[in-house]
């Protein structure tokens, strides 16, 4: 260790001397050199090359020279000869007389030559001193020298330049002068080392005359008198201004989001592992936060992603507004945000933070002339009591945050074990969903639409059914959801388009040319890539279904999202030739000008209403009315749910064209409908 610290102050200590001086290794290869001695031999000071100093040599005194660097190495003390060297190698100029001063290294790797001209000495010292005061001028490193007391007594232009200063202006000065408190601090301690003969290598920050910072390197060297009186320090000063700001970058890159300057993922975790181990340390208690903004697509689909950053950038600083300066704010990407609460002692800190964060993100986001408004689902685990490992403690977060999802949005839910296991259940259903694609564990069943002037089938609604290995025949309620979270929606959807083209083309040769099936398309369906619906155009026209043959059927929640991939799927849908109908008409906000400008061919009254027939006139009246409505704007009207012959007698009453539900028929597995339908026609 002791060579290596000799090495890496080598340049320090030598490089302005005014003899030149080399390091060499056993085999003679120069390995480096000072100014005066790269000047001499015209070597590159960082980098010499794989040269032999014995090149330099004149071939007359070359074996003189070997026997010298025998005698050096098996020598405890300097070893002096006189020779001639070339300055260039093989050059056929005559000899320079010089003197060579040879000692071994203390760790024997390596020998230090002290190269001095044979010229007379009064012309050796004013060569040597014009050399010093040019090397000094032109050196491209700072200069600095003090005297006891810490004064300037020397620098050299460079240095100066470095901190905007003229030389008259820092000599007399203390070195302390050019900087902050925390550089005087490190000065002290690095000045009492320096009068114990120490020479260090130190980072300090420097405070330009225009107030700006300088980062530079000082080599530092004590100079001490023959009597080892302490007169000072010398020190090489290098300006790392530009890589300490480069280092400082690239450190921010790796953990800090750039487009909300929050903590990133990376650091985020760093920071939690930290805050879990101080609370094992204290025997206290923090809590981590999930959070997750509501309906934050729609308004990058409505407004762009330049407004979604825009209303990003305004969450993190809400969400930073609310929590202590101590505690951690990170953004995980997207709208995803976490908070590391530390020292909590009580559940009714948490609840406070919680209930001014939710309340902070649900107020409407002004983004450059535009307004949005989105909410937030808060997840909340707890160290230790859910989880002492950090990983664990995050999914947890996560699965609390989509209980929060699950219950409504705009609020938060903690973690609980029945939340954990809810989370299994969801991993393991997508595993079996894919299982029960490839293996045709689906099932499409129909519901018979009847006409209600004369009750005849001539339409049926395509109801998806997972006939599990082990949990029987599932409804789509017991999977759906999972389903569409993770996208396995657009595969399945994919599967059920197909499976009812070719029913329906069977069932029009079979019935008639009339005949419609409807098939249900969730939102999460109407958001994703054209390209996945690019084909089905094709396959209806391959199949020779008629325009209109297949009812695609979707929530009022769809035709009041904006996005533009929404707008674009009804388009394309359209120009396909595939029919439109609204499900579930009066169970939310759908206004009439929606019912106008969506171009719908069907409207379904929602179970709710249909429900309510028989009981007042109330509900009747508001049936009477929609059906009356939907017919002024060319709709067909179909009612669902329907369960006795009075809701029947009292819909055909009132003009409604189609019914649906358990009084005509459960959905039938294909081959049940298939004699249902032959069995209309024979009749």
């Amino acid at each position: 260790m002791k060579a290596e610290r000799e090495q890496a102050y080598f340049n320090d200590l030598y490089l302005l001397a005014p003899v030149a001086y080399f390091v060499l290794g056993l085999d003679g290869v120069i390995l480096q050199v000072n100014l005066v001695a790269a000047e001499l031999f015209g070597l590159a000071r960082g980098h010499p090359g794989h040269v032999l100093f014995r090149s330099y040599v004149h071939e007359a005194f070359r074996h003189d020279y070997d026997q010298f660097v025998q005698r050096v190495l098996n020598s405890s003390e300097p070893e002096r000869i006189q020779l001639q060297v070339r300055p260039r190698p093989g050059a056929r100029e005559a000899g320079m007389p010089v003197s060579l001063l040879g000692s071994a290294d203390p760790n024997g790797q390596a020998l230090r030559l002290v190269l001095e001209q044979a010229e007379g000495k009064l012309a050796a010292l004013e060569r040597s001193e014009e050399r010093f005061r040019r090397i000094v001028h032109s050196a491209e490193e700072g200069i600095w020298e003090i005297d006891a007391q810490a004064l300037t007594s020397f620098v050299n232009p460079k240095m100066a330049h470095m901190l905007g200063c003229q030389i008259e202006e820092m000599l007399g000065q203390p070195l302390a002068a050019f900087m902050d408190d925390e550089g005087r601090a490190l000065l002290a301690r690095n000045i009492a080392r320096r009068q114990d003969g120490i020479a260090e290598r130190h980072e300090f920050k420097f405070l330009r005359r225009d107030g700006s910072t300088l980062w530079a390197t000082l080599a530092t060297n004590p100079i001490f008198d023959s009597g080892g009186t302490y007169l000072g320090a010398l020190a090489l000063v290098s300006d790392i201004t530009a890589q300490r700001a480069a280092s400082e970058r690239i450190w921010r890159q790796a953990n800090f989001d750039s487009l909300t300057g929050l903590p990133n993922r990376q650091m985020f975790l760093d920071r939690l592992q930290h805050e879990a181990h101080h609370a094992r340390r204290e025997g206290t208690c923090l809590a981590l936060l999930f959070i997750d903004l509501d309906h934050f697509k729609q308004v990058n689909d409505r407004l762009g992603h330049e407004k979604g950053d825009m209303l990003l950038r305004q969450a993190a600083q809400r969400i930073s507004e609310h929590v202590r300066a101590t505690d951690t704010v990170a953004r995980l990407g997207g709208d995803e945000f976490t908070v590391i609460l530390a020292g909590v002692g009580q559940l009714g800190g948490i609840e406070r933070v919680l209930q001014e964060l939710t309340a902070a993100l649900a107020l409407p986001f002004v983004l450059d002339g535009d307004t949005a408004q989105v909410s937030a689902s808060v997840g909340v685990a707890l160290y230790p009591s859910d989880a002492e490992a950090t990983d664990t403690l995050l999914r947890q977060a996560d699965q609390a945050m989509y209980a929060a999802k699950s219950a409504g949005r705009n609020g938060y839910s903690y973690f609980t074990p029945a939340l954990q296991q809810a989370a299994d259940l969801r991993r393991l259903t997508v595993r079996e969903m894919r299982v029960a694609l490839a293996q045709d564990q689906f099932e499409v069943h129909y519901q018979p639409i009847i006409r209600l002037c004369d009750g005849s089938i001539e339409r049926a609604e395509a109801l998806l059914r997972w006939r599990h290995p082990l949990r029987g025949l599932l409804a789509p309620a017991d999977f759906i959801g999972f389903a569409e979270a993770n996208g396995l929606i657009i595969d399945i959807g994919e599967w059920v388009f197909r499976q009812v083209v070719r029913q329906a083309r069977r069932w029009q040769d079979e019935h008639g040319a009339a005949f419609q099936i409807s098939i249900n398309k969730s939102a999460v369906e109407f958001r994703c890539d054209a390209a996945l619906y690019q084909d089905w155009g094709g396959h209806l026209a391959r199949q020779g279904l008629a325009p209109g043959a297949i009812v695609i059927e979707t929530r009022e929640a769809v035709l009041l999202d904006e996005a533009r991939q929404v707008v674009e799927r009804l388009r394309q849908f359209r120009a396909m030739g595939l029919a439109l109908a609204l499900d579930d008409f009066g169970s939310g906000q759908v206004s009439l000008a929606c019912l106008k400008t969506a171009d719908l061919d069907f409207l379904k009254i929602g179970r709710a209403l249909v429900g309510e027939l028989g009981r007042d006139d109330a509900g009747l009246g508001l049936c009477e009315a929609l059906i009356a409505l939907a017919q002024r704007l060319g709709l067909k009207v179909v009612a669902e749910g329907v369960e006795t012959a009075s809701q029947r007698d009292l819909l055909r009453a009132a003009g409604c064209d189609y019914a649906q539900g358990y009084f005509f028929s459960r959905a039938l597995p294909a081959g049940q409908m298939d004699r249902l339908l032959a069995a209309q026609s024979a009749a």
